[in-house]
C-alpha cells in the first residue's frame, strides 16, 4: 500500500512533467483560460495557485513605498519563462486577486474528447470569467446564396479548355471498358 505519494505523473519523466506544467501555467496566466485534459488541469491548477499567491504577497509588500520584491519575481521567472507574462502577473493579476484568500482558478469539466475519449476540462482564472466563451461567436452570420448558373452560361476561359480536352480524348473501346482489376477472373484450369 502506497501512502504519501501525491500528485500525478501524467505518463512523463520528471523533466517533461515540469516543462508541461510550466507551459500550461504560462498559458493560463497569458490567456486567462485554457482547454486541456482533466488530469493536466488539476495538476496545473496547483502550480498556478502557488505562483499567484507568491506574486500577490510580493505586491502586498510593495504597497507602502517599499522597493520591488525582485526575489519573488525571479522565483516566479524560474518557472514562467515569458517576461511579458511575469509582468502581467505582478502588475495586473496580483492586483486583481489581492482581496481573494485563495482559489484563484477553476476547473470546469467538459466531457470526453472525441478522438481518445480523454476527460477534457477548462482551467480558468476565476476573476477573469466573462460568463461565455469568447473564442466562438454566438450566431454565425448567414451567407447569401448564389443563383444557379444556366447551362448555356460558361466562363470565358473554360470554353477553349473544354474544346482542347475533347480533341485529345481517346475514343478507343479499351479505355471505356471495365478496368482489368474489376473484371471477373476467369479460371484456366482444364
Amino acid at each position: 500500500m502506497i501512502h504519501g505519494r501525491s500528485g500525478r505523473k501524467l505518463k512523463r519523466t520528471a523533466s517533461h512533467r515540469k516543462a508541461t506544467l510550466s507551459a500550461l501555467s504560462t498559458a493560463v496566466l497569458r490567456h486567462k483560460k485554457i482547454r486541456t485534459t482533466l488530469a493536466k488541469a488539476k495538476e496545473a491548477r496547483m502550480v498556478v495557485e502557488k505562483i499567484i499567491t507568491r506574486a500577490k504577497r510580493a505586491v502586498a509588500k510593495e504597497v507602502g513605498g517599499a522597493p520591488k520584491d525582485i526575489h519573488a519575481r525571479r522565483e516566479v521567472a524560474r518557472f514562467i519563462h515569458d517576461k511579458d507574462v511575469v509582468k502581467i502577473l505582478f502588475g495586473e493579476i496580483a492586483a486583481k486577486v489581492a482581496q481573494r484568500p485563495g482559489g484563484y482558478t477553476r476547473v470546469v469539466k467538459l466531457g470526453r474528447r472525441f478522438g481518445d475519449a480523454a476527460d477534457v476540462a477548462v482551467l480558468e482564472l476565476v476573476d477573469y470569467n466573462t460568463g461565455k466563451d469568447e473564442s466562438k461567436p454566438a450566431v454565425k452570420p448567414k451567407r447569401a446564396r448564389r443563383s444557379p448558373r444556366k447551362k448555356s452560361e460558361t466562363p470565358k476561359g473554360t470554353e477553349s479548355a473544354q474544346a482542347g480536352r475533347a480533341e485529345t480524348a481517346p475514343a478507343s473501346q479499351s479505355e471505356t471498358a471495365t478496368p482489368p482489376h474489376k473484371e471477373a477472373k476467369v479460371s484456366t484450369k482444364g
